[in-house]
């Protein structure tokens, strides 16, 4: 049975834990805002270029560029964005469940982040690139990572590539998606009025799923369309891999706040237990000193 001072002890360590469970809820309450204001300040500029690339597809006979190349997906490259730090609860957990179901005999991985460089290496996984990026992201890593896939895809190496992420929808929530980057269709290119498909997994992530800015507005393209369409396709692909990291960024923040926030409360609630022990244990000590000098009293007498 546990004695006053470890009980002291205990109570002390505890107490401890909640200080910094506490102090890092406030730093990533205060990330969370900025990071949050972020992935939501990117989505009407997503949306835009969307349908501005829909405009460009509907004024192009015949659209065609090696990032819209259809293949039969024989091997596929899975980019999988995770957190660089954990603490965030089940966030990365949820996010490498998605990334095990690809099938390792014709998979490789892109590995963004730390915690998905960690993974895919304990897990045997074979890694093609690594990256890592900053907080807040910058457009320069999006646009790295973009041309690593883009190279996969174009030098024949993969027929297919796929990210999964995590999709930033509220402090209390974050999504795990799981969408095709290549190859472009003229389908993909449309902007999405229909929300998810059933079953969870679809080719139009979250990030793009919001109404469009200009409704039905009419463009005019110079030199070309074409020329236009060939220039925005590799941008549209650079940003919405940007979009991606905003969206992580914001998820993870919201994770980590609410995971410390639990511990924060679980470790006041064992401090209130602790102290309850102990009170008990030294009313008890109080109680048996007493009843020991009132029966020797009675004794000398």
């Amino acid at each position: 049975m546990a004695n006053t001072r470890d009980i002291r002890r205990r109570i002390k360590s505890v107490k401890s834990s909640s200080q910094i469970t506490r102090a890092m809820q406030m730093v990533a309450a205060s990330k969370m805002h900025k990071a949050q204001q972020a992935a939501l300040a990117g989505r009407p500029y997503a949306g835009l270029m969307r349908q501005v690339l829909a405009q460009v597809a509907s004024h192009t006979v015949g659209v065609q560029h090696p990032l819209m190349e259809p293949r039969e997906p024989r091997r596929r490259a899975v980019v999988v964005v995770s957190p660089d730090r954990g603490l965030c609860g089940a966030l990365i957990v949820n996010v490498m469940r998605d990334a095990m179901k690809y099938d390792a005999n014709d998979t490789v991985y892109v590995a963004v982040g730390r915690k998905s460089s960690q993974f895919l290496s304990r897990m045997r996984r074979r890694v093609v690139a690594e990256y890592t990026f900053s907080d807040p992201p910058l457009f320069r890593e999006a646009r790295a990572i973009s041309k690593c896939v883009q190279e996969l895809f174009l030098k024949g190496e993969v027929d297919r590539v796929e990210v999964v992420f995590a999709s930033f929808v509220s402090a209390l929530l974050q999504r795990t998606e799981s969408c095709t980057l290549l190859p472009m269709t003229e389908q993909s290119l449309m902007p999405s009025d229909s929300g998810r498909m059933a079953g969870g997994r679809n080719d139009t992530p979250a990030v793009d799923e919001m109404p469009l800015p200009y409704g039905a507005a009419e463009f005019v393209f110079e030199p070309s369309s074409e020329e236009v369409f060939g220039a925005l396709l590799p941008h549209s692909l650079n940003y919405r891999i940007y979009q991606i990291l905003l969206e992580v960024k914001a998820s993870e923040h919201s994770a980590r706040m609410v995971a410390m926030r639990n511990a924060n409360d679980n470790a006041q609630q064992l401090m209130r237990e602790l102290t309850l022990e102990y009170n008990q244990l030294r009313q008890a000590g109080i109680t048996q000193e007493i009843l020991e000098i009132s029966g020797s009293g009675g004794g000398v007498a």
